[in-house]
């Protein structure tokens, strides 16, 4: 948010992820950085093949875009996976509004598989008041049978 109160131009959340793992995610070319934290992007990618990323800066999926995207949305054809992928009209956008990325520096949870999904409900439940408790005894239960 003070990246886009100082720029007023759309901004994405970005992070870096091993360089096997691009190909899960949208990755950003950076085409120069504007302080600690900001990128000035080149071209936005959607999961490319890990010998074509552009770099290991994968989008987390927060962003700050300007109206223009549900324009350039409504005109998007379907790419990977015959679906209109937002990385797409992002990346159109940039070519007429820079769009910048911001680094993102604390944890983030891939709820984009199953194993993600579970892992980020165990440890919301172990941090949540009402249920850490019993969660809690109920995983060391399970942990016995499992051993």
């Amino acid at each position: 948010m003070n990246d886009y109160e100082q720029i007023h131009a759309s901004t994405i959340a970005v992070m870096k992820v091993p360089h096997k793992e691009v190909s899960k995610y949208g990755v950003i070319a950076p085409d120069g950085k504007v302080n600690d934290s900001l990128y000035n992007v080149k071209n936005f990618v959607e999961k490319p093949a890990i010998d074509k990323a552009p770099s290991d800066l994968a989008i987390i999926g927060r962003y700050l875009l300007t109206p223009k995207i549900f324009d350039i949305l409504a005109e998007t054809k379907p790419g990977r996976g015959g679906e209109v992928q937002l990385t797409d009209a992002i990346d159109t956008l940039n070519k007429t509004q820079r769009v910048f990325a911001h680094v993102f520096n604390g944890k983030r949870h891939d709820v984009g598989n199953k194993e993600g999904y579970l892992e980020t409900s165990i440890e919301y439940g172990l941090n949540h008041p009402e249920t850490k408790d019993d969660l809690r005894k109920y995983i060391l239960k399970l942990a016995q049978k499992l051993s």
